[in-house]
C-alpha cells in the first residue's frame, strides 16, 4: 500500500469502526477519544492531539462534518472540506483513526467507541464535557488538556 493509501486507511466510516476497535481491544490497547472541527490545522491542534495520544495506546479523532461545522461556526466555515481535514489529521503519526460525525455533539460516537479516555480542551470543565457521565459510568477517565496560547482557527480566520 502506498503512503496515501495508508493515510486513507486511517479514515474510518462508522460501519468500519467496531471491527477496528475490537482489534485494538483484543491487543489490550487503551483507546483515547477526542473530537473537533480541526479546520486550518495548526500548531495548537498538533500539540493538543499529541498530548491526547500520550494518554493511551490508540487515538481516535471524531471530526465534525462540513454541515455540522457550519451549524456550529457559521456559514463561512469550514475553510477546508471534511475530506481534506480528515486526510490532514490522518497524516499525523500519533492519530490512529479519524471518524466523521454529523451530529452537533459527539455523544453517539462516544457511545459507539466507549473510550478508555475521553479528552477535550481545558476550556471545558470535566463534568461539562459531552459524554462525561457515560464514560465515567463504566470506569473510563475524562481529562482536559490546556490550549497552546495564541493558536485558534477562529482567530486565524478572523471570525
Amino acid at each position: 500500500m502506498d503512503n496515501l493509501g495508508i493515510l486513507k486507511n486511517k479514515i474510518l466510516g462508522r460501519g468500519d469502526l467496531p471491527k477496528r476497535l475490537q482489534q485494538w481491544r483484543d491487543q489490550g490497547f487503551r483507546i483515547v477519544f477526542t473530537n473537533g472541527c480541526f479546520d486550518l490545522l495548526h500548531r495548537g491542534h498538533v500539540e493538543y492531539l499529541s498530548k491526547a495520544a500520550d494518554m493511551g495506546d490508540v487515538l481516535v479523532v471524531g471530526l465534525n462534518t462540513d454541515a455540522s461545522v457550519r451549524r456550529l461556526k457559521g456559514p463561512t466555515r469550514p475553510v477546508n472540506k471534511e475530506d481534506d481535514r480528515a486526510l490532514l489529521l490522518s497524516a499525523l503519526s500519533f492519530v490512529d483513526a479519524v471518524v466523521l460525525f454529523g451530529e452537533d455533539t459527539p455523544y453517539e460516537l462516544i457511545r459507539e467507541i466507549r473510550p478508555d479516555v475521553l479528552v477535550k480542551g481545558a476550556d471545558y470543565r470535566r463534568e461539562e464535557i459531552v459524554g462525561y457521565e457515560f464514560v465515567t459510568s463504566y470506569g473510563g477517565r475524562v481529562d482536559t488538556i490546556p490550549f497552546v496560547e495564541g493558536y485558534s482557527t477562529s482567530f486565524l480566520v478572523g471570525s
